[in-house]
């Protein structure tokens, strides 16, 4: 009677209080697990995202003129000795590195925009060029590379003959 008296006065007994705890606990214990796997899930996002071998994408401009094919890129920071550019069949590589020089005790960034480390771009050339008169520039950050077209006949015309 007493236990019936207590539930309708609100008043809890020892055992009852002791299993709300350890609900809330139990509780606790599986929303903070569940917090640190939300945790080591992003965590791992970014490192895969940010892994040494990522190679950030060049943004360009590619035009042509009458006599050549130009592609320009601005890439700050980065010293000709360390852009690399192919051309393989009709595809154009440039490839690099922007290597940050690192301020001593600078470990709280506000904002941390911009990209260091590899970079790479492949372009798919529109005509046939002449490789050996490629000519690459670098004014200002500014990379301009002009790939003369070639002087090649694409097109040929065929007559039929008849028999």
């Amino acid at each position: 009677m007493v236990s019936f008296l207590n539930k309708l006065a609100g008043i809890k007994e020892e055992a009852e209080e002791d299993q709300e705890i350890d609900a809330n606990t139990q509780a606790e214990q599986e929303h903070e697990a569940h917090k640190q796997d939300a945790d080591k899930e992003q965590k791992q996002d970014k490192k895969d995202w940010l892994d040494e071998n990522y190679e950030g994408q060049l943004s360009v401009d590619v035009y042509s003129t009458e006599d050549e094919i130009v592609v320009v890129s601005t890439i700050a920071g980065v010293k000709p000795e360390n852009i690399d550019i192919s051309i393989n069949s009709d595809m154009l590589t440039i490839r690099g590195e922007r290597s940050q020089s690192k301020e001593e005790g600078v470990d709280d960034y506000y904002y941390q925009e911009c990209y260091w480390g590899g970079f790479s771009r492949s372009i798919i050339l529109p005509v046939e060029v002449e490789t050996g008169e490629v000519n690459a520039s670098l004014k200002n950050g500014v990379l301009t590379v002009r790939l003369p077209r070639s002087k090649k006949q694409k097109s040929i015309s065929v007559r039929v003959s008849e028999e």
